[in-house]
């Protein structure tokens, strides 16, 4: 009897203790589920073979706090340092060298080989080769830490460097400021969780007893002896004073170890990918989560305690409880970044949009900045695209602005503001002879009589520009009507088909003309137009740009002999050879990669051309044409974008691609249907509403739409209204192998081009 009570015993902690293991390997599994921010990539496309990566940046949504390592490309043996922010697309400010060793080894900025690095969205961390120095970072809005582990019994150190500008040593923390362009100071206050020893300025690379550097290489030293093994280092960053920075990260990240600080981020970055649920194949997820991630990386707020700097007037300003924002790229973003923040965040693009108002009232002469960044307005492109994201916006019920003020501000702009691209002159002889003649000329002399209107490198880009401002003038067009001002919508209106000035009824494509009005001879429409097609277009050659329009589609599609001659044309786009060896092509045209026959992926102007197949009555090819864009071009690696990343843009439009849809005209309040990649997208949207894509039987193989019921009424059309995503509901797609050429075919089918009518 005692051996059975003793087995029984053994037998009720085996099973108890297979139990324990049980629920133990749950709790693990739980902990260790995959969440929406894990799927996140951020070294996709860190490599590319002509223009600039993407970086694998550590920051929070929209937030000016931004980081990434300071290198070149991931094929970079060495970090510069650890910067402490990337305030632009192409430089960081304030750089970080931890340092073991002698004295005399210390520089400004200290190269280092690395190990085992790994970034998410929320943090960093990498070893340092030759200190085996261990680094881990943590991100907040506009404070971040770094934390640094020491492993050899070397006398430490912590060099702060500002390329130019000053650093100062208050007993306690190190302050400063870093100068970039327009005059604009970024300031930062960093504290040690220990006091050093010592602390020295870096000067003609020497030591010298100083607390305060200024100039070129500013730089500080902090020395902390041998027997340091950690050192946390709290910092904030402000465009307001060193003040605000301290403030920053006082409220920020000094009472939270970094722990606490990578959860919080985590947690931020969740509730932001949670906006969209997609379900499908573990690399698709990877590839669509990243692109979401990226597409919050601009713009940013640049609120701080309710105040701002804004690089306009360079003065500090109230926000009145409304979030200033910059950081933007207009001629890139209109086309899906604006779009996608009207839909998923209404409340984020109304306040971006105010901030572009707030921009315009503190430049010169009250108008519209081309486009935004910390360093005020931004002149890279051509045109004044940010009027379309105004009009997009206002059609989609997003209005808590001010449209009279966005209207005048825009029409100041266009019409007293040269049309030459990357200039903010005077409006001269340029402009004089658009509103003559309704295009911009391709020859007229030299530049030099443009002199200082079109700046030499840029050129003038005489095609992109007429049609660029000939949709700018149809959004003005638009305002002006629902301001209800009869004469400045009667001339922009008529302005807004200038394109037709260029239209060449012979070719047809979009051809230059001289000041005679004579189209340019011998032209040749894959070649022409110098080193990146900048004497006629925008990036690109005239193939591309012959599928340049964007709105009054339908006239475009009649222009070029009706549905068919229209697909056709399209058709060629795709299948047409280079006519050169492809190093030649990209020797002239470096900006079109991700090519597919002449077709363009790689670039804004293109992103809306696969879809133009729906106004052509085949929607079947749009959904072929994108499920092959997207399984060739946005790739689960280090190459896996196809051009550069443009603020974005490019981002933006394949999280629209993925789900099936797609913008292809601001400022209509439409999104094209195209081929979800998922089989089932959730938006959770801003009104507390939820719209449902299913997309049943879909695969590889099973990318075209068969037939389509939205809210449990047959849909025969590829396309949806805004107000039918953002008033919630359910659109269901059936899936097959082959395509239905029926579905969504007939004339009236195709999405609205809003025909223009001036009268």
């Amino acid at each position: 009897m005692k051996h059975s009570k003793y087995w029984l015993f053994i037998l009720i902690i085996l099973i108890d203790g297979s139990l324990s293991e049980v629920k133990s390997q749950a709790s693990r599994e739980v902990v260790a589920e995959k969440e929406l921010v894990d799927y996140v990539n951020p070294y996709i496309g860190n490599i590319h073979s002509l223009l600039k990566p993407t970086y694998p940046t550590v920051h929070l949504p929209n937030s000016f706090m931004r980081v990434n390592p300071a290198r070149v490309d991931y094929t970079d043996v060495t970090l510069k340092g650890l910067p402490l922010l990337r305030p632009g697309k192409d430089y960081s400010a304030f750089n970080l060298s931890p340092f073991q060793g002698e004295e005399s080894e210390i520089t400004p900025v200290i190269s280092f080989t690395y190990d085992n690095e790994e970034v998410t969205p929320y943090s960093y961390s990498v070893i340092l080769d030759e200190n085996e120095t261990e680094v881990n970072f943590g991100v907040s809005h506009q404070s971040a830490v770094y934390q640094i582990k020491f492993t050899e019994k070397k006398d430490a150190f912590v060099i702060l460097n500002a390329e130019k500008g000053e650093m100062r040593w208050d007993g306690k923390g190190l302050s400063g400021y870093q100068l970039l362009e327009n005059g604009v100071r970024v300031y930062v206050y960093l504290l040690p969780n220990q006091v050093p020893v010592n602390n020295y300025v870096l000067e003609n690379e020497e030591l010298i007893d100083r607390k305060y550097a200024e100039g070129e290489n500013a730089s500080m030293v902090l020395k902390y002896s041998k027997d340091t093994q950690e050192i946390n280092l709290y910092y904030g960053i402000s465009f307001i004073s060193a003040e605000q920075a301290r403030k920053n990260m006082e409220k920020e990240v000094l009472s939270a170890d970094i722990e606490e600080l990578q959860l919080e981020g985590r947690k931020i970055w969740n509730d932001a990918l949670n906006r969209i649920k997609a379900e499908g194949s573990e690399d698709d997820k990877i590839v669509f989560y990243t692109a979401l991630y990226r597409s919050y990386y601009r713009p940013v707020s640049l609120s701080e305690d309710g105040r701002y700097f804004s690089a306009s007037d360079g003065k500090v300003h109230e926000d009145n409880g409304i979030p200033f924002y910059t950081d933007d790229s207009a001629w890139g973003t209109y086309r899906a970044l604006h779009p996608l923040n009207a839909l998923l965040d209404a409340e984020k693009e109304e306040a971006l949009l105010t901030s572009y108002l707030r921009a315009a009232e503190q430049l010169d002469k009250f108008r519209m900045p081309k486009t935004m960044n910390v360093t005020g307005n931004q002149l890279g492109m051509h045109s004044n695209d940010i009027l379309i994201s105004f009009l997009d916006a206002y059609n989609k019920g997003i209005r808590d602005f001010d449209l009279g003020k966005a209207f005048k501000a825009g029409k100041n702009v266009v019409m007293k503001r040269t049309l030459a691209p990357g200039s903010d002159e005077p409006a001269g002889r340029l402009n004089k002879f658009y509103r003559e003649n309704g295009y911009v000329p391709a020859i007229w002399g030299t530049d030099k009589e443009l002199t200082p209107q079109v700046k030499p490198k840029i050129k003038r880009m005489a095609v992109s520009v007429t049609l660029g401002t000939a949709y700018n003038d149809w959004a003005l067009a638009q305002m002006a009507k629902e301001l209800n001002l009869q004469d400045d919508f009667q001339y922009f209106c008529n302005r807004s088909i200038n394109y037709r000035n260029l239209f060449n009824s012979r070719t047809k494509f979009f051809h230059p003309k001289d000041t005679e009005g004579k189209f340019l001879s011998s032209f040749d429409y894959e070649l022409s137009g110098g080193q990146d097609g900048k004497l006629f277009f925008t990036e690109g050659n005239a193939w591309n740009y012959r599928f340049g329009l964007q709105y009054n589609l339908e006239d475009h599609i009649n222009m070029m002999g009706g549905r068919n001659a229209f697909a056709e044309r399209l058709d060629s786009l795709f299948t047409k050879s280079l006519g050169l060896p492809k190093y030649r092509h990209y020797l002239q045209f470096p900006t079109q990669t991700g090519v597919v026959g002449g077709f363009a992926m790689g670039n804004e102007p293109s992103f809306h051309i696969p879809y133009l197949f729906n106004y052509a009555g085949k929607p079947w090819k749009t959904q072929e044409r994108i499920r092959i864009l997207l399984r060739q071009w946005f790739r689960n690696d280090l190459m896996g974008m196809p051009g550069d990343e443009g603020a974005g843009a490019m981002s933006a439009f394949a999280v629209f691609s993925f789900v099936g849809l797609y913008p292809v005209t601001p400022g209509i309040p439409v999104y094209n249907i195209g081929s979800p990649v998922f089989e089932q997208v959730n938006f959770e949207l801003p009104n507390n509403r939820n719209f449902e894509i299913t997309a049943k039987n879909n695969s590889e193989e099973n990318k075209y739409i068969q037939s389509a019921i939205l809210n449990g009424q047959a849909l025969n059309k590829p396309w949806l209204s805004h107000a039918d995503i953002i008033n919630g509901g359910k659109l269901i797609l059936e899936m097959g192998p082959r395509p239905n050429k029926e579905w969504g075919a007939s004339a009236s089918s195709a999405p609205p081009s809003m025909p223009i009518k001036c009268k």
